[in-house]
Order: C-alpha cells, then structure tokens, then sequence
C-alpha cells in the first residue's frame, strides 16, 4: 500500500523534531540570562547554530532528490525529515532570537525562513491532495492519450460534418481551431476555457466548455425535418458532447499540474534569498556584536 511521506518509518521524524522543540523550549525557560533572551547570549548561539545547520541541510533536499546513487537514506525519508524539522525550525530559530525583532538583517532572515516554511506547507497540502485527484481525473489515460482521443473526435466529427451542407463544416473547423488548451499562468491554475468560435451568421463568440457549438447543434437538430440529417445532426451533438468531457478533464490535469509547480516558483527563490541572508546573518554577528 501506497506509504505518504508523513508517515514514513512510523513518522520518525516527527518525534524527532517534536523532541527537539521540547528541549529547546525547556533550555528556553530554564535559562536565565542578565540581559532579556537574545541571539548574543550562550543559548542564543546553540539555538542559531542548530537553526544555521537546520537551514543549510533542508537546503539540501534538491541535490538529495537528484542524487539517484546516494546512499544517504531514501528520498522518502529525507521529505519527511524535510517537513517536520522544517516546521520545528520555527520554535528553534524564534527562541534563538529571543522573541527580539527590528528592522535589520537578522529579521529579513527570520521573515524569509517563515515565507519558505509557509510555502511549503502550502506545497505540502497540495501533495497530499492533487495526485489521488489528478489519477481519478485521468481515468487510466496520460495526456497525450487524451489528445490523441481528441484527435480522433475530431476527425470524426468532420467526416460527419462533410455529410450535411456546407455550413457544418465551416463550424467544426472553426470550433476545432478556436479551441483553447492551456494558455498563461492564470489560465492554467484557473482553468478558465477561453475557446471560440465563429457559426454562420455570426461574429467569433465564446464557446467556453463547447457551449456555443453544442446550442447551434441543438438548434440545428430541432429544426430539422429531414431523418438522415437528423440522425447526423444528432451524431455530431454526441461526438461534441465527449469532446467537450475530454477538454475539461484536461484543463483540470493542466490545473492540478500547475498547481503541484507553481508553489516552488516562490518556495526555491526565496530559498536561495534565505541562504544570502542566513550568510550576512553570520557575518554580522561576528563582525559587529
């Protein structure tokens, strides 16, 4: 059965980090300095340096990801330490500075490490929730199935279209070429079907979810008097109607994917902007103080 990184070796490394929030917390209160807490004082210095050292190894998961041969324990396990002692950073790196905040470096640090763990919780959520989604959306196909379904749709509802007058063949082949998958980023995650097309006697329209094309089909079939082109009329509405599911269950693949991607598109740079500013942290400290 499927194991989620969350629970990996019976979530190890949530007892881990849980332990490590526990003692860091009790050294907190137990320590007593003459100055109010701070990052200066002997605790200050472990915590950061354990935070330092949190920071630089979490960094790492992208080189251990891509590590193939490695023999440093699984990437499953190296997620799940990713995440839990990702969020015990919080209590660690707090604590360090003592509850002392301004406007200066060793802030930006600190806002930068909450904007890199809140991103991936964000990311975390979504791993937990878009894969069964994308799996069940996909019903057993890859994408590139599914466009070559579409394909085949489409060729067929030409071949139907060429059958009956002039007209019909006009509007396939505009509603096939006025067909929007994908798009910029905001179509993507939003999923928002921009598709058009132009019908007899009208201007290019909007034909969001085959809406357009599927009315003037319906129309069509209703005021026909003929059997045969009826039965044709009524054979495109049924090869439209699945085009029409095909699109939407790839729009929403498009969505899910973008979404399992575009969290890291804040996540690694801000990352790297912790790393700058983790390293001007350090330097200051024992420069100025």
């Amino acid at each position: 059965m499927h194991q989620s990184f969350l629970d990996h070796a019976g979530r190890r490394y949530l007892k881990v980090a849980l332990a490590l929030c526990a003692v860091s917390i009790a050294l907190y209160a137990w320590h007593d300095p003459r100055s109010p807490p701070n990052g200066g004082t002997w605790l200050g210095y472990t915590l950061g340096g354990i935070g330092a050292a949190l920071i630089l190894w979490l960094s790492a998961l992208g080189v251990r990801k891509r590590s193939y041969s490695s023999a440093l324990g699984t990437v499953r396990g190296w997620v799940s330490a990713h995440v839990y002692l990702g969020l015990a950073l919080i209590v660690v790196a707090t604590l360090h500075a003592g509850f002392q905040f301004g406007w200066n470096i060793h802030t930006l640090c600190y806002a930068l490490m909450v904007v890199v763990i809140l991103s991936g919780l964000f990311g975390i959520v979504l791993y937990q929730r878009y894969p069964e989604q994308m799996s069940r959306n996909r019903a057993q196909q890859t994408q590139d199935g599914m466009l070559e379904e579409i394909a085949e749709l489409d060729a067929r509802a030409l071949r139907i279209a060429k059958q009956l007058p002039p007209e019909f063949d006009a509007a396939l082949r505009s509603g096939i070429a006025g067909t929007r998958i994908g798009g910029g980023a905001s179509m993507i995650l939003s999923a928002r079907d921009r598709s058009v097309v132009s019908l007899p006697g009208m201007a290019e329209a909007d034909n969001a979810g085959q809406a357009r094309m599927l009315d003037w089909l319906s129309g069509q079939l209703s005021r026909s008097t003929d059997a045969e082109r009826a039965r044709l009329v009524n054979d495109l509405l049924s090869t439209i109607g699945a085009r029409r599911v095909l699109l939407r269950r790839l729009q929403k693949d498009a969505r899910l994917r973008g979404w399992l991607e575009a969290w890291l598109y804040l996540h690694v740079p801000v990352t790297f902007g912790l790393l700058g500013a983790l390293i001007a942290h350090v330097v200051s400290v024992f420069l100025y103080w």
